[in-house]
């Protein structure tokens, strides 16, 4: 086979997209092209091998990502459409589609429910009968660890190591048998049963080995126990060579906190034996010095396959490490930094972003960019609909549009409690498995009346019969259109269920009224649409119709156009982006690498640093053409100033080693580099002509 570059990609890049021999493993360094050569790789499949675009699976983590890696292979398929006949996916969705055809297999009906985190928490409180919110994550989040590496309720209580895993232990498995007596699964169980019904029935497992010829998979090193299992019952089979490949980097491997096992890259070559390795070491984002620090900071960690980045795009200009005396200095020189850089090469202030390793280091930036009237965003920060007082409207709505939706029930009928407990749930749940209907269609099936007392029945009903009268006022279009007959039936739901009564009960004043200001601003928001818009210049619309928008709109939040704003982002998060000019800062050990637990075992300690490593990694190699990094001499916590050590890992950046080193003429003072920064920030702009 010619090794000859096609496509327009370089030899190893070529080599990984016609590589069709068996199972591969492309080592895709940052910046190296790898979503490039994954959609190439399907185009060349559906126009030069003939696959079918629906036995062509692609996996990644993110819904964005799975949309744009849509979009693209359309733009290189002759057939656009053919990309849409593609499973390209997260591993959760690929997981619910599993379970929407074969429910069956794992003993659920067909509309089984998805509980979210914020239902799970719910649900984990009452189970563990605490309201001390630590504890309560500390819990869920040992749950979904024993989950994503398949380890059941039983083996967890037999393993405890001490009281509290023992507890969490218990807690998971009333949890577990609680989810299947509502019908329900939890975020984790759309891996875990897919897994479990691949493991014990072999027609399923073959049916979609043959419905699914070839497997792609981004971020492999960011794949769990679970998620790991799942590629290889897809693949492997009676007979069935392996089609696969697999795109990944070892040293971008920054999740084990959530399970993730970076072993599974190691692993791979001991499951398939004539595993292809394929390596893309050209970096086609940053300048040479850039990578130079990446390379050189780890190198420290051990090498599972050794690999150096490289690039074509110059020098560039030397990394600056500036220390700084404090927080409140570090957040307002890069404030100016940035401003004088924006104003010096006219660029626009999407081209910045400031990273930092926790969320807690924001608040003070935000305050120095507001300050010099900067633009930003930030990463990762919690969207208005999803805040948990937002969601508990929505299911309300969600319900009566449609009473099949059980998450919503579940939720709506439980907050504010209406005297419908977990007992009664439970009932309603076996019930409604029982005769494969929905909770709400349960609660008014002959022979509930046998299974629940007249103190749990009452309730239940009367809550059913209250949304089916909401139900029947949303749907009708209201004398003088539908906006004001929709703001009138949403008027006399939020009456009824008397929600901010029981934010009061629930929270402090404070939170009560901030969370009681947003549920009022949504509400207005949704008459406001109703009734056409502020200008009343659009459509009018009924409740349903409402509820249909915020549905769709929740859904799409994030998919508009990028502002024009300087991103603020925490390192994890940052991941697979990229910046003209990067600012990393609180670089100092406790921070950058992070503290962690000091009393661990020396693997554990040792394993914490390489991770935290990865990430610094991962934050140098986001920088296309300028890195600054800074670091404080001293930090506020818990309101007293604390010394600070500068990061192990700028010494590990060797910047002034070899071409990385800045010459003569580019060295300059921090004193002096403020003072001309300054000057910048005087000179008068150019005024634009009116």
């Amino acid at each position: 086979m010619s090794t000859a570059p096609k496509f327009g990609l370089n030899v190893p890049q070529s080599e990984a997209v016609i590589y069709l021999d068996g199972p591969c493993l492309v080592l895709a360094g940052a910046g190296s092209g790898k979503t490039r050569v994954i959609t190439q790789k399907i185009a060349h499949l559906i126009e030069d091998r003939g696959y079918d675009p629906r036995t062509i699976a692609a996996l990644t983590f993110t819904n964005k990502a799975a949309l744009e890696m849509q979009e693209r292979i359309a733009k290189l398929l002759k057939q656009p459409r053919q990309a849409k006949q593609l499973t390209v996916s997260t591993f959760h969705s690929l997981g619910v589609k599993i379970l929407r055809q074969e429910a069956a297999g794992v003993g659920l009906k067909d509309r089984f429910s998805i509980m979210d985190s914020d239902d799970c928490f719910g649900l984990v409180q009452d189970l563990a009968i605490t309201t001390d919110k630590q504890l309560i994550r500390r819990i869920q989040n040992s749950i979904s660890l024993w989950k994503n590496g398949l380890i059941d309720p039983e083996d967890a209580i037999r393993d405890a190591q001490d009281e509290d895993e023992a507890q969490a232990a218990r807690v998971f498995r009333s949890y577990v048998a609680t989810l299947s007596a509502y019908q329900a699964v939890d975020f984790d169980d759309l891996i875990r049963l897919p897994v479990e019904l691949f493991r014990n029935n072999d027609p399923i497992r073959d049916k979609w080995q043959r419905r699914l010829r070839y497997l792609l998979m981004d971020e492999y090193q960011d794949t769990n126990t679970c998620q790991y299992e799942l590629v290889k019952l897809l693949v492997t089979g009676i007979n069935k060579k392996p089609m696969f490949t697999a795109v990944g980097d070892d040293d971008q491997a920054i999740y084990a906190w959530r399970g993730a096992s970076v072993e599974n890259l190691k692993t791979l070559g001991v499951d398939f034996p004539d595993l292809k390795v394929i390596k893309l070491e050209q970096n086609y984002r940053s300048t040479t010095r850039i990578l130079q620090a990446a390379n050189a900071v780890i190198s420290n960690n051990p090498k599972i396959f050794e690999k150096s980045l490289w690039s074509e795009h110059g020098l560039g200009e030397p990394i600056r490490v500036l220390g700084m005396q404090n927080d409140d200095q570090e957040a307002e020189q890069v404030a100016i930094m940035i401003s004088a850089d924006r104003f010096q090469r006219k660029n626009k202030w999407s081209d910045y972003a400031i990273l930092y390793r926790g969320n807690h280091q924001a608040r003070v930036i935000e305050q120095c960019l507001r300050k010099e009237r900067i633009p930003y965003t930030i990463s990762g920060g919690q969207s208005f609909f999803d805040k948990a007082e937002i969601k508990d409207i929505i299911s309300y709505l969600r319900l009566i549009a449609n009473d099949g939706d059980d998450p919503a029930f579940i939720r709506a009928v439980t907050t504010p409690k209406r005297g419908v407990g977990m007992a009664t749930l439970e009932v309603l749940g076996a019930f409604s498995k029982q005769w494969n209907c929905s909770l709400f269609e349960a609660a008014f099936k002959g022979g509930i009346e046998a299974k629940l007392a007249d103190r749990q029945l009452i309730p239940l009903r009367e809550f059913c019969n209250f949304i089916n009268n909401l139900e029947s006022r949303a749907s009708r279009p209201g004398p003088s259109g539908s906006g004001d007959n929709a703001a009138a039936v949403l008027d006399d739901m939020m009456k009824e269920i008397n929600y901010e009564s029981y934010l009061y009960d629930m929270f402090d004043d404070r939170a009560a009224q901030s969370k009681w200001q947003n549920v009022l601003e949504f509400t207005n928001w949704l008459k406001e649409r109703g009734c056409g818009g502020k200008d009343k210049s659009g459509e009018e619309k009924n409740l349903l119709e409402l509820t249909q928008m915020v549905a769709l709109m929740s859904m799409l939040e994030g998919k508009d156009e990028e502002p024009d704003a300087v991103r603020m982002s925490t390192l994890h998060a940052s991941k697979g982006l990229e910046f003209p000019h990067v600012f990393l800062v609180g670089v100092e050990e406790g921070i950058l690498p992070h503290k962690g637990d000091p009393d661990a075992s020396v693997e554990t300690i040792g394993a914490r640093v390489q991770e935290e490593r990865r990430l610094m990694y991962v934050g140098i190699t986001r920088a296309q053409r300028t890195l600054q990094i800074t670091w404080c001499k001293q930090r506020k916590r818990a309101g007293e100033q604390v010394h600070c050590d500068v990061s192990r890992f700028i010494k590990e950046m060797a910047l002034d080693v070899g071409d990385a080193a800045p010459m003569e003429t580019e060295i300059i003072s921090p004193k002096d580099r403020l003072a001309s920064l300054k000057a910048l920030l005087a000179t008068p702009r150019e005024v634009p002509p009116q």
